[in-house]
C-alpha cells in the first residue's frame, strides 16, 4: 500500500478528548475515528490488524470443531421476551418499533437468537456435541463510553455457542474455550489472566473473565501470590474474621451529635469501625413478572468494610442500584446519617453475615444526633436477608490460603459462561435423549471484542513515539520509508517485496526524512526498510526492528531473505507464548 493513496493521514496532536495512551496513539496514527460517542469508525490500518486478529480467533474456533454462522444484529422483541431479558435488561439495550408497530432491539449478544436456531434444527442427542461461533456488530447503550476501544457502545464480538446433551459435555466444551482463549491471546502476543467472575445477565452457572493486567482497566482483581486465587471484586470471596466472643449487652440510646459518618462516630466513641454497623440504603430495581418495580433496599455491613453493589444485585435478582434519596428514606422512618434497622419495616433488608454474626454493635437510632450501642442481629431486629454482601480489599485474606492477597486492575478482553439450560428451557430448545425423553440443550456461551483486543495489544505495545504492533497481528510486516535519492531503488523493492508475499506499507510521499521516520515510529510497523541516495548508491538497504534503537546494513540482493528471516524470528517468539494452561475452578 502506497501512503500517497491511503484513506487515512497521521496527526501530530491527540485529540483532546482522548484519555489513555493508546487512544491518543490510534487517532494520531490514524487507525481510528470517532463518530459519536462511544463509535468509532476503523480507517485500513485498523482493519487490516482487526482481521488478522479476527483470523485467529477463527482458526482457534475451527480448531475446537467451531462452526461459523452469522446471525442478525436486529432481532424481534418476542425471543428476549421468551427469556424475559427483554424486561430484565435496563437502559443498555435498544429498543425500537418497526413501521409495523413490533417491537424490536438492537442485539447485545446474541443467546436468544442462537437458542431460536437450536429449537429449530436440534432434535436428537445424536447431533450433539455441537458448536457454533459468529463475528458480529453489537450494540450496548453504555451510558459511560470511554477510553477510545476500551469501552464503546457499537463494537465487533466474537461468541460462540456449545450445544451439549449433559453438564460433562458442556464442561468439555468449556475448557476448550478456556485453553483456545489463552492461545488467541497469546498469539496477538497479549499478556492475560483468567479470572471466576459474576455471571451477571448471562446467567448461568459458571463464568471465567480474561484480563489484560494494566493500571487503565476499570475492574478491579484480587490476587493471592501464595496459591494464585485470583478473582473479579465484584464476585472476590475472603475469609472474615470471627467475630469477638462475647455476651449480648443491654440495648441503650445515647447521644452522637455530628456523627452521621462511621470515621465520625468510631471517633467520638473511641472505638475501631469493626464495632460499628454501616447503613446503606439503595433503590433496586426488581422484575416483577413482565413488569418493572422500585424497592428501597437496606443494607448493613459492618463499619469496616465496603458494600459490593454486584453481590447485593444478584442476591435480591436486581437488574440496577441506585443510591437512595433523602427523602425516600425518611419516607420509611428512617433518618438519614442515623439509620437504624430496628423498627423499620416494608423494606428489603440484607444484612452482610459478618455483621449478622457480630455482637453489640454500634448503630443508628432514627433519631438525628442518637445512636443505639449493642444492637444484635436477631434479638433487636430480624427477617432479613443474611449473605456476603462485602467487598474483597488489599490485604484482605485469601478464602483458600488464608495469605493476604493485594488488588490489581485489568481490561476485560473475553469472557466464557456455562449457561446450563438457562435459555433452552425459557424457550423450549429441546431435544430427544436415548430413551427419547424430551430435554432442554445443555449451553455455553463465550464471548472476544476484536475492537478492544485491539486497543489492548496498542496499550500493551508502545514508546513515547508510537505504536509497536506484534508481527502477528501488524496491519504490514514491513514499512518501506523512500528517502531523496532512494526512490527508484524503493519503487522496485516495494514490488519484489510484495511478489515474495511481505505486506509492505511503502512511505512514497514527498517529505523530509524526520516527518516520515515520526510517522513510521508511530504507526509501529516492526520492520522498517529504508532508501536513500547513500542505500542507492552503496547498493544497499536500511534495516531496524521498530522495538530496537539500533539499525543495520544488508545488501539489497539479500534484502527479501534477511526481513523473512527476522518475520520468522518475530512470529517464533510469539509461537513460544502458546502453551498448555492449568484450568482453574
Amino acid at each position: 500500500m502506497r501512503m500517497s493513496q491511503m484513506f487515512s493521514q497521521t496527526l501530530r496532536e491527540a485529540p483532546a478528548d482522548a484519555e489513555i495512551e493508546s487512544h491518543k496513539l490510534l487517532v494520531r496514527s490514524g487507525f481510528i475515528r470517532q463518530l459519536g460517542a462511544g463509535v468509532y469508525s476503523l480507517m485500513p490500518l485498523a482493519m487490516r490488524t482487526t482481521v488478522k486478529i479476527e483470523n485467529i480467533i477463527r482458526e482457534e474456533m475451527n480448531a475446537i470443531g467451531g462452526q461459523e454462522i452469522l446471525m442478525p444484529v436486529v432481532n424481534p422483541a418476542e425471543v428476549w421476551k421468551e427469556t424475559n431479558r427483554y424486561f430484565e435488561v435496563g437502559g443498555e439495550m435498544s429498543r425500537f418499533k418497526d413501521r409495523k408497530g413490533a417491537d424490536m432491539v438492537l442485539a447485545m449478544t446474541h443467546e436468544e437468537v442462537v437458542t431460536d436456531l437450536v429449537r429449530k434444527f436440534v432434535q436428537s442427542y445424536k447431533q450433539m456435541p455441537m458448536l457454533v461461533y459468529h463475528i458480529q456488530t453489537k450494540w450496548r447503550d453504555d451510558a459511560r463510553p470511554r477510553a477510545g476501544l476500551i469501552r464503546v457502545r457499537e463494537f465487533t464480538m466474537k461468541d460462540s455457542y456449545s450445544l451439549d446433551v449433559d453438564d460433562e459435555g458442556l464442561d468439555k466444551q468449556y475448557r476448550a474455550h478456556y485453553q483456545a482463549y489463552f492461545n488467541i491471546f497469546n498469539r496477538c502476543n497479549l499478556p492475560s489472566v483468567s479470572v471466576l467472575a459474576d455471571v451477571g445477565m448471562m446467567g448461568g452457572s459458571m463464568s471465567h473473565e480474561y484480563m489484560y493486567i494494566t493500571p487503565i482497566g476499570e475492574d478491579t482483581l484480587l490476587n493471592c501470590s501464595e496459591c494464585g486465587y485470583l478473582a473479579n471484586r465484584q464476585i472476590a470471596l475472603f475469609r472474615k474474621p470471627e467475630p469477638e466472643d462475647e455476651a449480648q449487652k443491654e440495648l441503650e440510646k445515647i447521644a452522637t451529635p455530628d456523627s452521621k459518618t462511621i470515621a465520625d462516630l468510631a471517633k467520638f466513641l473511641d472505638i475501631p469501625e469493626s464495632k460499628t454497623a454501616k447503613a446503606i440504603f439503595l433503590v433496586a430495581t426488581i422484575t416483577e413478572g413482565t413488569e418493572d418495580v422500585e424497592k428501597l433496599v437496606f443494607a448493613i455491613t459492618r463499619g469496616d468494610m465496603d458494600l459490593n453493589e454486584t453481590k447485593l444485585a444478584n442476591a435480591i435478582k436486581s437488574k440496577e442500584l441506585r443510591p437512595a434519596e433523602e427523602s425516600e428514606i425518611e419516607a420509611v422512618g428512617a433518618v438519614p446519617g442515623y439509620a437504624s434497622p430496628i423498627g423499620i419495616k416494608d423494606i428489603i433488608l440484607v444484612v452482610d453475615d459478618l455483621a449478622a454474626k457480630s455482637p453489640n454493635l454500634v448503630a443508628g437510632a432514627n433519631d438525628a444526633g442518637f445512636h443505639y450501642l449493642n444492637t444484635n442481629y436477631g434479638r433487636d431486629y430480624e427477617d432479613a436477608i443474611i449473605t456476603d454482601i462485602v467487598a474483597a480489599d488489599d490485604g484482605y485474606s485469601c478464602p483458600d490460603c488464608g495469605h493476604a492477597m493485594h488488588t490489581t486492575r485489568g481490561v476485560e478482553i473475553g469472557n466464557i459462561f456455562k449457561l446450563g439450560t438457562r435459555y433452552s428451557s425459557a424457550m423450549k430448545a429441546n431435544f430427544l435423549d436415548q430413551n427419547g425423553k424430551a430435554k432442554p440443550v445443555i449451553m455455553g456461551s463465550y464471548g472476544i471484542g476484536s475492537g478492544r483486543l485491539l486497543q489492548s495489544i496498542a496499550e500493551e505495545y508502545r514508546d513515547d513515539y508510537g505504536l509497536m504492533w506484534p508481527i502477528s497481528v501488524a496491519p504490514y510486516h514491513v514499512h518501506l520509508v523512500a528517502l531523496r535519492g532512494g526512490e527508484e531503488q524503493a519503487e522496485k523493492l516495494y514490488e519484489e517485496l510484495q511478489a515474495a508475499g511481505v505486506e509492505v506499507l511503502y512511505d512514497d510521499r514527498k517529505g523530509s526524512p524526520g516527518v516520515k521516520f515520526n510517522d513510521a515510529d508511530l504507526i509501529g510497523i516492526p520492520i522498517r526498510l529504508t532508501t536513500s541516495e547513500r542505500s542507492t548508491t552503496e547498493n544497499s538497504v536500511e534495516v531496524k526492528l521498530r522495538k530496537e534503537k539500533d539499525r543495520h546494513e544488508v545488501s539489497y540482493g539479500d534484502t527479501i531473505f534477511h526481513v523473512k528471516e527476522l518475520m520468522l524470528k518475530l512470529e517464533a517468539e510469539i509461537q513460544e507464548k502458546v502453551i498448555e494452561m492449568p484450568f482453574k475452578a
